[in-house]
């Protein structure tokens, strides 16, 4: 809703404090800054961007490493048009193959290949010590469960949001 908008519906906007302020913008930046280290990070040792680490590491994590486009799109983010030219791309370097599901033929299945598999194990324990660098390893482990539990609570206000 506009600030206009609030004001004809007689909402008053709630501004934010100075310390509220610099919290948000303290998060804005590692959301900005951290998919793209991490990103970086995977290009130059692996040659591959995280959302396709991310769909490598999806696929590895299912039985028969096979899962519906519908359901990879969903577990990461993406259009099923998206995720769709994604997997063209996989699948051109050997990495994913695509097949109708055999247990409902409306529906196409993502599959990881051993090469694709062996791209992934290839590139985890760099991505893992990249991540351990910039997240795990500067939290105490008490730290770290408390940003877990706050990540919880606000993904769990963004999937229930009238926005999405």
């Amino acid at each position: 809703m506009t600030e206009r908008a609030r004001r004809e519906a007689g909402q008053p906007a709630k501004w934010l404090t100075a310390a509220e302020v610099d919290s948000w913008l303290s998060v804005v930046r590692m959301l900005t800054w951290l998919p793209w280290s991490i990103d970086q990070q995977l290009r130059r040792d692996s040659g591959l961007a995280m959302v396709e680490y991310q769909v490598l590491a999806m696929l590895s994590n299912r039985p028969a490493r096979t899962m519906r486009m519908s359901s990879l799109a969903e577990v990461t983010n993406a259009s099923l048009s998206r995720l769709s030219h994604l997997v063209k791309r996989l699948e051109g370097r050997g990495l994913v193959r695509r097949e109708p599901d055999p247990a409902d033929g409306r529906f196409t299945n993502a599959i990881l290949t051993e090469k694709g598999f062996q791209i992934l194990a290839d590139a985890a324990p760099a991505h893992v010590a990249h991540v351990r660098s910039l997240v795990i390893d500067v939290l105490s482990p008490e730290q770290l469960r408390r940003l877990g539990l706050t990540a919880d609570r606000i993904m769990s206000r963004i999937d229930t949001s009238g926005i999405n």
